[in-house]
């Protein structure tokens, strides 16, 4: 019997098209990312490759990449960063998820209303020296 997360992770394997904006509250500066994003199983999960253009303020855009593991447990989904360290997990059906790396803090939404066609996530992250919006928009490529 599937898992709700199960259905989720196998829902996303494929390629999807990547817009991130950047609330840089900080420095007053918006951010942006265009390029696109790969689900790919391997094992019991899916590895997520995303690749594309970063540019922050009016500095030149440079070339950006980062890769996560992405699993079932339970009725969670886990995230993990690509050398297998826990990053998050979530529940899909609430979507919302909190990293804790001491002094700052990143709390995530998921909304998969979209669903199947698109999905995105917000993280809003808040420290001594951070405090940024950034949300991520998926849409099936």
């Amino acid at each position: 019997m599937s898992t709700f997360s199960k259905i989720v992770l196998k829902g996303l394997v494929g390629r999807w098209a990547v817009e991130r904006r950047i609330d840089d509250r900080l420095s007053g500066q918006p951010g942006r990312f265009e390029g696109q994003a790969v689900f790919r199983t391997a094992g019991e999960g899916l590895v997520y490759h995303e690749e594309g253009w970063l540019t922050l303020g009016t500095a030149t855009a440079l070339f950006a990449s980062r890769d996560y593991l992405w699993r079932a447990e339970g009725e969670r989904i886990a995230v993990d960063y690509a050398d297998g360290r826990h990053f998050h997990d979530f529940d899909p059906a609430e979507g919302a998820a909190v990293h804790a790396c001491d002094p700052d803090s990143y709390r995530v939404t998921y909304d998969f209303s979209g669903w199947p066609d698109t999905w995105q996530s917000e993280w809003a992250v808040t420290g001594p020296r951070k405090d940024y919006v950034m949300t991520t928009y998926y849409l099936r490529a």
